[in-house]
């Protein structure tokens, strides 16, 4: 039986918002119905291009779809999806959620109220690097997470922590089933108004800590995690797209992906450090997203990072810059 296409518009057509109109045209059972940005030229362009309508007028396209992408600047996130939910429509809401915990809960409870799907756009969740974990049992006790890159002028709009810390932020929540106990910050701003480079020491009740680095002033884009738990260590390079597995083992193993195997002795016992490599599947994070997006819709899957994820993640974000604009502005 064949299911009804769904009608998406897309709200914000700039440097990220042509993405997802982009991904929409190829996405199956997804009907790009047309977009929506303020900026006419630049929405006639997109549109031209796409072959989708520019609409002249946000409500009107509103109540032509069946859900939205919002693409906008994070300011007007909260506005944009709350017009979207009130007339019930699913709404992709690009990361973060919003700028205030406060608007981030009543879209919550927005959405509930009126039966729609809030998914955010945390993207690195869906990088490859990082799912060639799943087939492992990941326990990490100690986390450590950089992320670093050159200063651009976009995203600058926010602070480092919810424009690059948080990202962190939710893979680190995703790793660590646990509530946090306490929260240490430091940071600074060096070039804009707020804050360029930020850190922060998260312990969680379950004993596991996690240190987090962001700064958008480096000489080079880095975006490293290293994981360490009882008998493995694991590193991922999400830039590169490349995930490494230290794992210690009570026999040699042969495993296809086990590129070295170490024999040490520990506590009289012979054991072996395995060295491998998972196979990465890869894929279009963005696209990926998107058409979890289309088929959570329609009850084929649920969001990867849903409302509730994305909230989560603010909630940590905006307790990193309270205590480093308190202690140091």
């Amino acid at each position: 039986m064949s299911v009804k296409p769904i009608n998406i518009g897309v709200v914000g057509v700039g440097h990220l918002g042509i993405h997802h109109v982009k991904h929409y045209t190829t996405i199956p059972n997804v009907n790009l119905l047309g977009i929506y940005d303020p900026d006419v030229k630049r929405s006639n362009y997109v549109a031209n291009k796409y072959k989708t309508v520019a609409f002249q007028n946000l409500k009107k396209l509103i109540e032509n779809v069946d859900a939205l992408s919002i693409v906008t600047p994070t300011s007007n996130h909260y506005k944009t999806a709350k017009l979207c939910i009130e007339n019930k429509k699913h709404v992709f809401i690009e990361k973060p959620i919003t700028v205030t915990l406060e608007e981030a809960n009543k879209l919550l409870d927005l959405s509930k109220n009126n039966s729609t799907i809030i998914q955010v756009g945390h993207i690195e969740r869906l990088n490859p690097a990082l799912m060639a974990l799943e087939p492992y049992y990941i326990n990490p006790k100690f986390i450590e997470i950089q992320r670093l890159a050159p200063y651009t002028i976009r995203g600058t709009d926010v602070p480092v922590v919810l424009d690059k810390m948080i990202h962190d932020i939710d893979i680190l929540l995703s790793l660590v089933k646990s509530e946090v106990a306490s929260l240490e910050a430091t940071g600074m701003s060096i070039i804009t108004n707020s804050l360029d480079m930020a850190h922060a020491r998260i312990q969680f009740k379950n004993g596991t800590t996690a240190s987090l680095m962001s700064s958008r002033i480096a000489q080079n884009d880095v975006r490293k995690i290293k994981l360490f738990q009882k008998n493995l260590y694991s590193t991922i390079d999400l830039l590169k797209g490349t995930t490494e597995i230290y794992k210690i083992e009570q026999n040699k193993n042969y495993k296809s992906n086990i590129l070295k195997s170490v024999e040490f002795h520990r506590n009289g016992k012979k054991q072996f450090i395995s060295y491998m490599k998972p196979e990465i599947k890869k894929h279009d994070a963005l696209e990926l997203e998107l058409r979890n997006f289309s088929n959570s819709i329609i009850g084929k899957e649920k969001p990867i990072v849903d409302g509730k994820s994305g909230a989560d993640a603010l909630a940590i974000a905006l307790k990193i810059q309270k205590i480093i604009k308190k202690d140091f502005f």
